[in-house]
């Protein structure tokens, strides 16, 4: 252990650093930093200064002797410990419970230090819960062994153990590197419940290959979090919107095209129009899932199923089936599913139809808030936080702009989904790792999103019945309502008029028509003519 002492012959502090390292005085060397220019920059203004050479570990001024000897004893603790693989030796951390081909990754792969997950890894663990169950079953792995493996998987797929999965997302394509990564974190645990070694590659991971785990692992997890996480928020926001319309059947507002006044509608009507995007959403994600719930498992390395016993894809799916409440089956083609991604493709293009969905309410609603003096002034949205560093009393429709941001998101997610769905050269997709961290985003978003929008946003606005009905007051094209009666043209001719002038539609068309103000009133009543049909 190479120690040293940096301090200078002139530094009292030094001398009582040396003698709170008499224990360890064959273990440090003195170094004078004024003659060794080395260190002087580095150390000049910081010492006494133990330094271990070989960690670059440190312990500055002020220690005492407890000090001293916690910082020895973390020295002398192992960092790393020797692990094989098939390439070799390489260290790992002391502590880790992963092995070799983890490291390998770690080592490999430090691109964006962006991990796999959570949802993600729980799910390939318990894939790996599954695979042990069926496995013992089928007469193919040791009861001992394959409790074990049962326990272990279920602690991670508990979430314990959590930072044992570092691989970044950006690694082998397979998502081999992620898939060993919980057969050696398995495997450890395992081996130490069952007080035998157990094999990350020959137990764990029996019967199955990365090749059709982590293709399981990316429908099992969209799954799972589309059910409960996804629809339930989705369909949490469609009736908080179908309540807010049924609150609002009687208030008229000026309907809008191309951002210009047009005929009126009532509240219910444009919010029950958001309602069923959200509606028509729910219904394209489950129909997306009906292929997610079909499985790869079973495939093993190319779709041949090798080295998995005959009945282990049926029973697995009907295992994980039982386990997790969802219709999971083998897919009718296990090499449709190793080489590509599509039922994946669709389920985040069915996403990206709902971020859509979400941008045109999100903005529908900045556009009604907007103001509360120079803009539309519609609607005043809840006040949840100050809006501006600098303007005092501004308040700006956060929610709308986050949903929006998620729909920006998901969008550019799909975008990478699509591209990676085409990286299924012959009988592999080789960009797994990316397709399911962009879905399980997605996924997140979505659901989180939909009920902040559904209860910081749609629930709590209020009305400014003022403003709607000054600006249908004054809307000249309600005159379209008269074109039954006197023609498109003069209604044209009315209705420039009244932009003219800026008159009340009404007060023109009795001028330059026959009609009497009582028949003008009741034939561009406002409420009345969201009722459709023909006026007269």
């Amino acid at each position: 252990m190479k120690l040293l002492l940096l301090g200078t012959s002139a530094c009292h502090l030094c001398e009582q650093a040396e003698e709170l390292l008499a224990d360890y005085r064959e273990a440090v060397a003195w170094i004078d930093i004024a003659e060794q220019s080395q260190w002087q920059d580095r150390y000049a203004t910081r010492i006494p200064v133990l330094l271990h050479l070989e960690s670059q570990q440190e312990l500055a001024w002020p220690f005492d002797r407890a000090a001293v000897n916690i910082f020895m004893e973390q020295l002398m603790t192992p960092q790393y410990r020797i692990e094989k693989d098939s390439m070799g030796e390489l260290k790992v951390p002391a502590q880790a419970l992963y092995g070799a081909q983890t490291q390998r990754a770690i080592d490999n792969f430090p691109v964006s230090g962006l991990a796999m997950p959570p949802e993600f890894i729980k799910t390939v663990a318990l894939i790996k819960k599954t695979a042990a169950q069926v496995n013992i079953a089928l007469g193919e792995l040791e009861p001992d062994l394959g409790n074990a493996i049962i326990e272990a998987a279920g602690q991670v797929e508990n979430g314990q153990h959590a930072g044992q999965f570092p691989v970044d997302v950006f690694q082998t394509g397979s998502g081999t590197s992620t898939n060993m990564n919980v057969n050696e974190v398995i495997a450890h645990v395992a081996g130490k419940l069952a007080g035998k070694a157990v094999g990350a590659n020959d137990h764990v991971n029996m019967g199955q290959s990365s090749n059709d785990v982590i293709p399981t692992a990316i429908h099992v997890s969209a799954a799972l979090q589309c059910h409960h996480a996804l629809l339930p928020g989705l369909r949490h926001l469609a009736e908080t919107i179908e309540a807010k319309a049924a609150s609002l059947n009687s208030v008229t507002k000026t309907g809008r095209t191309h951002l210009m006044d047009a005929m009126p509608v009532r509240m219910d009507q444009e919010l029950g129009g958001w309602a069923l995007q959200i509606r028509n959403g729910v219904a394209r994600i489950e129909a997306a899932l009906t292929r997610v719930h079909k499985l790869a498992q079973g495939g093993t390395a190319v779709g041949t199923g090798i080295n998995a016993h005959p009945e282990f894809a049926a029973r697995f799916a009907a295992v994980l089936s039982a386990e997790t409440g969802l219709p999971f089956a083998v897919n009718d083609s296990l090499f449709e599913s190793l080489s590509c991604q599509d039922a994946i493709v669709e389920l985040s293009g069915q996403m990206k139809t709902v971020a859509v969905s979400l941008m045109k309410i999100a903005n529908d609603l900045r556009w009604m808030n907007s103001g509360p003096l120079a803009g539309l002034g519609e609607i005043e949205l809840p006040a949840l936080q100050p809006g501006s560093s600098i303007m005092p009393g501004k308040v700006n429709p956060v929610i709308p702009e986050a949903t929006a941001m998620v729909a920006a998101q998901v969008i550019g997610n799909d975008a990478t989904i699509t591209i990676a769905g085409q990286s299924g050269s012959f009988q592999l997709n080789v960009m797994l790792p990316v397709i399911a961290y962009n879905c399980l985003q997605s996924i997140e978003l979505l659901a989180n999103v939909s009920r902040l929008l559904a209860d910081k946003a749609i629930a709590g606005f209020v009305i400014r019945q003022d403003n709607l009905q000054q600006a249908l007051a004054r809307n000249p094209i309600l005159v379209t309502a008269l074109n039954p009666i006197i023609g498109y043209a003069k209604a044209a001719e009315i209705a420039k008029t009244a932009y003219k002038q800026g008159r009340p539609i009404i007060e023109v068309a009795a001028e330059m028509t026959d009609l009497s103000s009582e028949e003008l009133e009741k034939l561009l009543e406002p409420g009345q003519l969201t009722n459709g049909g023909i006026c007269g």
